[in-house]
């Protein structure tokens, strides 16, 4: 199963839309957002793609009664998990949150598979030791909205753990 991840939207349907139209081209079958959509409506981008959207919200918390709403929706494709979400996907057991220092205590648990964060617009990907003897994967996909750093975004592969960091397509 492929995945699509993001973080730090701030508001970008443009970005946040590009960059989920383009890993669904290359085969996302979910997208995880790692938080800081600030406003709920931003999301609704997401809706014509029709895939299940893992969401958290971060510092910039935006209206969480409206965020709730939204996942509420008839058929809408939101799932609001409030600050953070344990879910398994492809018999993958998934984390997100949005602080690193958070996702790297997570990962070092050796619980988790896939430890996804944001907070600090750095894409990074890398494995973590932990204290199973293991090690899990930690991805920060960076900002889709491209505040202060490139817009990027992480399409990821559950199956092989392969991940890549990829620029947001300009539209």
């Amino acid at each position: 199963m492929k995945i699509c991840i993001v973080s730090d939207s701030h508001d970008n349907r443009r970005l946040l839309g590009s960059a989920v139209e383009d890993a669904k081209l290359h085969g996302a079958q979910a997208v995880l957002h790692c938080g800081d959509v600030v406003a709920p409506a931003t999301l609704r981008v997401l809706q014509k793609f029709g895939l299940p959207v893992h969401v958290i919200y971060g510092n910039n918390t935006g209206d969480l009664y409206s965020l709730s709403k939204l996942a509420h929706e008839p058929d809408s494709v939101v799932h609001f998990h409030g600050p953070d979400a344990g879910i398994v996907l492809a018999d993958k057991n998934v984390f997100l949150v949005h602080y690193p220092h958070y996702a790297r205590g997570m990962a070092t648990t050796g619980d988790w598979d896939l430890v996804c964060c944001g907070h600090d617009h750095r894409a990074e990907i890398q494995w973590v030791a932990n204290m199973k003897g293991g090690k899990t994967l930690l991805v920060n996909p960076g900002t889709v909205g491209g505040v202060g750093f490139p817009a990027t975004y992480v399409l990821g592969d559950l199956e092989t753990m392969e991940f890549d960091v990829i620029n947001v397509p300009a539209q």
